[in-house]
């Protein structure tokens, strides 16, 4: 029976019924099994021979089957996973993406804000400066206005005195003519008068000139008082000036508030000390931490103006 088996014509039926086998695995591996597979060629009349199939066993058969099938799901599982996590990188990338332009904007959004708050305080900084020129050339044109003023009152006062010193002059020597027509016994008496009265014009002109002396000083001390006055003004518009440029101001909390302050200064400008007066709260605080920040406000070089200004008040108006 082996000898048989070994024989030509089954070797030949068993590598045919592992040729049929290699090739339904190959249709099973492709997919398809909507359609049969074709019939192999059947050989001619004059080749025919007996063939005896040999018996595979199915169940064998079917786990390779099996197998091969579960390794080509697994693939596509495994492929549709990659994908899905290639999708899921993807829409995290987008929103990373999303997110980083809207940090972008705003950013650029708070740029362009805090540009246009430069530009609205740089334009107050400007009409402050114009406002306190127009006000420092007002102040020099009364005060030249005045100069004039006391120079033509002056002048008056000179000319009014000459012609006293004159009308004077006349009468003395009217009287002096008169006098030496009289006897020579009233000589002395009038001699004695003359003298006396001359004593006596000496005293009032003296007096006359004392007064107009005084008024005079009077004047130059009005004028450079009210040139102090002026120059205080001045300084206190400068410091308030500062004060609001160096304030950290909230319009909300604010707007319409006031604070008087008193602030006291060295000679360099150094703030010594700052005492809060009545006002609001948050704007004295804003106020007050301003001045500090500052370090060092306006003041005049000169000595006079600054012994009044050394202590000077001020009431702060936020501006926005």
């Amino acid at each position: 029976m082996s000898q048989k088996f070994l024989s030509t014509p089954y070797m030949k039926a068993l590598w045919l019924s592992i040729g049929l086998h290699v090739v339904l695995l190959a249709v099973l591996l492709s997919g398809d099994f909507s359609t049969m597979p074709k019939p192999l060629p059947t050989p001619s009349a004059q080749q025919a021979k007996p063939i005896e199939a040999v018996a595979i066993d199915k169940s064998q058969l079917d786990k390779v089957v099996n197998k091969l099938k579960k390794e080509k799901a697994d693939a596509r599982a495994a492929e549709k996973r990659r994908l899905e996590n290639i999708e899921r990188r993807a829409a995290e990338a987008k929103q990373r993406r999303a997110k980083e332009e809207a940090r972008i904007k705003k950013l650029e959004q708070q740029r362009k804000k805090k540009e246009q708050e430069k530009i609205k305080a740089d334009n107050a900084a400007k009409a402050a400066k114009a406002k306190a020129a127009k006000a420092e050339k007002l102040r020099k044109q009364k005060e030249q206005e005045k100069q004039k003023a006391d120079e033509a009152a002056a002048a008056a006062r000179s000319k009014r005195i000459k012609e006293e010193q004159a009308a004077k002059k006349a009468e003395e020597l009217r009287k002096k003519k008169k006098a030496e027509a009289e006897a020579k016994r009233k000589k002395e008496l009038e001699e004695k008068k003359r003298k006396e009265r001359e004593a006596k014009e000496r005293a009032q002109q003296e007096a006359l000139i004392a007064e107009q002396m005084a008024a005079e000083m009077a004047s130059r001390n009005q004028a450079r008082r009210q040139q102090m006055l002026s120059e205080i003004d001045r300084f206190s518009a400068l410091i308030t000036q500062t004060i609001n440029r160096n304030m950290i101001k909230d319009r909300s909390t604010m707007a319409g508030k006031t604070c008087k302050l008193t602030i006291s200064l060295a000679p360099s400008g150094f703030v010594t000390q700052v005492q809060v007066g009545q006002g609001d709260r948050v704007v004295c605080e804003a106020a007050k931490t301003a001045i500090y920040k500052a370090g060092t406000l306006p003041v005049s070089k000169d000595p006079e103006v600054f012994k009044e200004m050394r202590k000077i008040a001020v009431t702060v108006v936020p501006e926005f």
